[in-house]
C-alpha cells in the first residue's frame, strides 16, 4: 500500500538507476508492430538520434492511423526503468517537440508513480528496488507543451487506481499535497498519447495567443488587447536586450483600460482565421526582384527570421536552396518563403523555441499567423532572366518588390524587372538596400536614376517616399499610380520595421476565393518522387476545390501526345501541414497514385483537373507589342511564350492587325493557293512597337492546357509583348484513361 513507499533522496535514486537491475515488470513486453513504443529515456539526444526518433514516431503514427502511445521509463521487455520524475519530464518534452515537427500533438501526458519502493537487504547490506504488492498507483495528468503555450491547460488532477480492478478512489487533500511534493523523489514512468492533426482540426492560434497573453499584466503598451512581455519578445526574436533581433511591427497601439472586458473564447475563435483561410484568402504573394547583388535573398532572410544580417551572408544562407548558390551568393532558382503576422502586426519569426539552432518551419509559421506573406525569391542575374520571367508569370503575385542597391545606379536588368511587373499589372514597391556605409552622393545618384525610370512613359508611376506610418496610410490605397520608396539596411535594421508595417498593411489584390465555384484547376510547378509515397506534384490551386482521398479521381496532363492520365489524389499538404481539402488560392502538394511508368511522364507545366480535360497546340491571343529596340514581328515569327505555368516555343500562324479597334483582313502563314501576290503582301506586313494585333499561335513541341482569359507574355531574349488568350480552336485533344 501507499504506506510502504519509502521516500529516498535524489542521490540514492541516481545510484539505484545505475546499479539496480531492471527486472520489475509493470507492463506487457513491447511488440515490433503496432502503435505503442517503449523508451527508457530520450534526454540529451543528438541530432542524428532526433531524426531517428522522428522516423520511428512517424511509423507508429501510421500503424495507429494517426494515433500512437509512448511509454517512457519502461524497458522493451516491459520492466520498470527506475527513472526519476525530472528525467521523465525532460524526455516527454523532447518527444513533444518531435511530434510537433511531424504535425502531431500530445493529447495526454500521464505521470505514474507508486509502483516501486526500496527494501532493505540485510545480506547484501543495501537497499534494492522492489514492486509494491497490491499497489495503488498515483497518476498525474499534466499539461502538454501545446496546452501550456496556448492557454488550454487542463486542471492537474491526481487519482489512485487499483492495479487489479482499476477502481478509482478519491484522495484527501493532505495525501494529494504530500504526493505532489514527493513526486520528484519517486521512481516514475510516463505515458504519452500522440495524435496526428490535419488543417481542419487545428484551432485558430491567434485567439489562443491572445487569451494566454491577456492573463499576464504588464506596464507596457498593448496592441488590440494582446500584451507581449519582454520574455515573449525575446523568444520571438524581438527582445529588447538582443541587438541582432528586430522589433515588432505594430500598426495600431492602444492602451487598455483597467476595467475593460475581453472577448470570450468562442468570440475570439470565431473572429480568428483558420490555417487554411490564412493560407488562401489572407495570403499575399509578393515577387522579390532586382539586379544581381541587390540583396534580395538577404532581405527575405532578414524578414522571415526577424534577425539582422552580419554583413557576410548569414541571412541569405538560411534560405538558399543549392550549394552553388551558397558559395556564390547568387540565386539561380525560384523559391518561396513564408512570413507571418499576428493580428497586431507583430511578425512571426525568429528561432524555434525548442530547436534553437533552427528557424521556424513553414507549418509553425502558418499555425501562428493571422496573415501570411509569401515572398518569392527570384534570380537577378541576366543569364537567369527566363527563370525570373517564368516565376513572375506563374507566381500569381499580388505585388512586387524591386530592390535597388543604393551604392550603384539601376542597371538594364532593373529596367527589365520593373517593366516585367508593370506589363503584368503588378503594383511595385522600390526598396533601396545597403544604406549602411553608403556615400550620400552615390545614393542620390541611384535615387535620381530610379525616379527617372518610374516617370518614364512606358512605366508611368509617381514615386512616393515613405518615411513613417502616415505615409503608408497615404499610399496604400493608390499603389496602381504611386510607387512607395523605402530606405533599408539589413545590417543596421534601418527601415526594416517600416517595411514590415507596409507588408502587413497591403490589401489582398487577387481574390482567388471568388473562383471556388469554378472547376478544379491545379497548376503543376514542380514534381517529386517521394519514397514510400510515390509521385508528388507541387503547385498552385488556381480555381475550384478538391477533397483528397480514395474517391478523388483527377486527370493529370497533358502528356507529350496531348492525352491526360487518370489517377487518384491520395493526400495533400499545404505549408507542410497534412490536409484533406485544398481550395483556390493555396500553394499545395498532391500525392498521386501513379505507377512507375506513368510517373516518368510527369513534367512541369502540367495541370490537375477534375472534369473535362482538353489540350491544344493552337490558341488565339490579342497581343500588344512593347516599345523597345529592334522589336519587329512578321509572318512566321517564333518566340518563347509564357502562359501561367506553361512555357514553350510558339510561332505565329495568323495575324489580324488591330488599329483603333478595326481588324484588317487575315494574313496567314499557309500559302496553299499559290497566290504570289498574297505571299508578298504577307511578307511585307510587320508589327512594331506599340502595335496591337490578334494572332493565332501554334506550339512548336507539344499540346498544352490553355483556356480563354489567361494572360500571356512572349519574348525572344528580351520581352517583346504581352497579351490575353481570347480562345482556342474547336479542334482539341480529349483525355484518355
Amino acid at each position: 500500500n501507499n504506506q510502504n513507499i519509502q521516500i529516498m533522496s535524489k542521490q540514492e535514486i541516481e545510484i539505484a538507476e545505475v546499479t539496480a537491475k531492471r527486472l520489475l515488470p509493470v507492463v506487457q513486453p513491447e511488440k515490433e508492430d503496432g502503435n505503442v513504443e517503449y523508451k527508457r529515456q530520450v534526454h540529451h539526444a543528438s541530432a542524428n538520434r532526433i531524426r531517428s526518433l522522428a522516423t520511428q514516431m512517424s511509423y507508429r503514427l501510421d500503424q495507429g492511423n494517426g494515433f500512437c502511445t509512448y511509454r517512457l521509463g519502461v524497458e522493451d521487455d516491459g520492466c520498470h526503468s527506475l527513472m526519476n520524475y525530472d528525467c521523465m519530464v525532460n524526455s516527454a518534452r523532447v518527444l513533444e517537440a518531435i511530434a510537433h515537427s511531424l504535425n502531431a500533438l500530445v493529447i495526454e501526458r500521464l505521470m505514474i508513480q507508486g509502483e516501486v519502493t526500496f527494501r532493505r537487504d540485510d545480506a547484501k547490506k543495501k537497499k534494492e528496488p522492489v514492486l509494491i504488492p497490491d499497489a495503488k498507483l498515483a497518476m498525474f495528468l499534466e499539461p502538454s507543451l501545446y496546452e501550456e503555450e496556448y492557454g488550454r491547460q487542463r486542471n492537474s488532477s491526481t487519482y489512485y487506481n487499483n492495479i487489479d480492478d482499476d477502481k478509482e478512489e478519491k484522495n484527501d487533500s493532505d495525501d494529494f499535497n504530500r504526493m505532489r511534493k514527493a513526486n520528484s523523489n519517486l521512481f516514475t514512468r510516463c505515458q504519452i498519447m500522440i495524435q496526428r492533426i490535419e488543417t481542419h482540426l487545428l484551432d485558430p492560434l491567434p485567439s489562443s495567443l491572445s487569451m494566454s497573453s491577456e492573463t499576464t499584466p504588464t506596464k507596457n503598451k498593448q496592441s488590440d488587447g494582446i500584451t507581449a512581455t519582454d520574455e515573449e519578445k525575446s523568444r520571438r526574436g524581438g527582445g529588447t536586450g538582443n541587438t541582432n533581433s528586430l522589433g515588432t511591427a505594430t500598426t495600431t497601439t492602444n492602451t487598455q483600460k483597467p476595467n475593460s472586458t475581453h472577448k470570450n473564447a468562442e468570440e475570439e475563435k470565431k473572429d480568428s482565421p483558420s490555417v487554411a483561410e490564412a493560407l488562401s484568402s489572407r495570403n499575399i504573394r509578393i515577387a522579390v526582384v532586382g539586379n544581381v547583388d541587390a540583396g534580395k535573398s538577404t532581405m527575405i532572410g532578414t524578414l522571415t527570421t526577424s534577425r539582422l544580417d552580419d554583413g557576410r551572408g548569414r541571412c541569405r544562407t538560411s534560405i538558399m536552396k543549392h550549394r552553388h548558390e551558397i558559395e556564390s551568393g547568387r540565386t539561380s532558382t525560384s523559391t518561396s518563403h513564408l512570413m507571418g503576422f499576428r493580428s497586431t502586426g507583430e511578425p512571426v519569426g525568429g528561432r524555434d523555441q525548442i530547436r534553437t539552432n533552427k528557424r521556424k518551419t513553414e507549418d509553425e509559421v502558418a499555425r501562428e499567423s493571422y496573415r501570411i506573406i509569401t515572398l518569392m525569391d527570384l534570380a537577378g542575374h541576366e543569364k537567369y532572366l527566363k527563370t525570373t520571367i517564368h516565376g513572375v508569370s506563374s507566381g500569381m503575385a499580388d505585388y512586387g518588390l524591386i530592390l535597388v542597391n543604393a551604392r550603384q545606379p539601376p542597371t538594364h536588368m532593373t529596367r527589365h524587372h520593373l517593366g516585367l511587373c508593370c506589363n503584368f499589372g503588378i503594383p511595385v514597391v522600390v526598396i533601396f538596400t545597403k544604406l549602411d556605409g553608403c556615400p550620400r552622393h552615390a545614393y542620390n545618384n541611384s535615387k535620381k536614376e530610379v525616379l527617372k525610370l518610374l516617370r518614364a512613359p512606358e512605366i508611368g508611376k509617381k514615386p512616393y517616399a515613405v518615411k513613417n506610418e502616415k505615409d503608408i496610410e497615404t499610399c496604400i490605397d493608390n499603389l496602381h499610380s504611386l510607387t512607395p520608396l523605402i530606405e533599408t539596411s539589413c545590417v543596421t535594421g534601418l527601415g526594416i520595421d517600416l517595411l514590415q508595417k507596409l507588408l502587413f498593411a497591403l490589401p489582398k489584390r487577387r481574390r482567388h476565393e471568388k473562383k471556388v465555384d469554378r472547376p478544379f484547376e491545379f497548376l503543376v510547378e514542380d514534381i517529386f518522387n517521394v519514397p514510400g509515397v510515390g509521385g508528388v506534384v507541387s503547385g498552385f490551386v488556381n480555381a475550384g476545390e478538391l477533397t483528397v482521398g480514395a474517391n478523388a479521381h483527377v486527370y493529370v496532363g497533358p502528356t507529350d501526345d496531348g492525352s491526360f492520365m487518370k489517377t487518384v489524389a491520395k493526400s495533400a499538404q499545404i505549408a507542410r501541414i497534412n490536409t484533406s481539402y485544398v481550395t483556390s488560392g493555396q500553394s499545395a502538394c498532391l500525392a498521386l497514385s501513379l505507377n512507375k511508368e506513368l510517373r516518368k511522364k510527369l513534367r512541369r507545366g502540367m495541370v490537375v483537373l477534375r472534369h473535362s480535360p482538353t489540350s491544344t497546340k493552337e490558341f488565339d491571343a490579342e497581343i500588344c507589342v512593347l516599345k523597345g529596340e529592334g522589336t519587329t514581328i512578321r509572318r512566321s515569327y517564333q518566340a518563347y511564350v509564357h502562359i501561367l505555368n506553361v512555357r514553350q516555343s510558339a510561332f505565329a500562324r495568323k495575324v489580324e492587325i488591330v488599329n483603333n479597334g478595326i481588324i484588317t483582313p487575315t494574313i496567314t502563314t499557309n500559302n496553299d493557293s499559290g497566290d504570289n501576290d498574297n505571299a508578298a503582301a504577307a511578307d511585307g506586313i510587320v508589327l512594331r512597337s506599340g502595335s496591337r494585333a490578334k494572332v493565332r499561335f501554334e506550339f512548336a513541341q507539344r499540346p498544352e492546357y490553355i483556356r480563354a482569359g489567361m494572360r500571356m507574355l512572349f519574348r525572344d531574349g528580351a520581352i517583346r509583348g504581352v497579351g490575353i488568350i481570347t480562345g482556342v480552336p474547336s479542334k482539341v485533344t480529349a483525355a484518355c484513361g
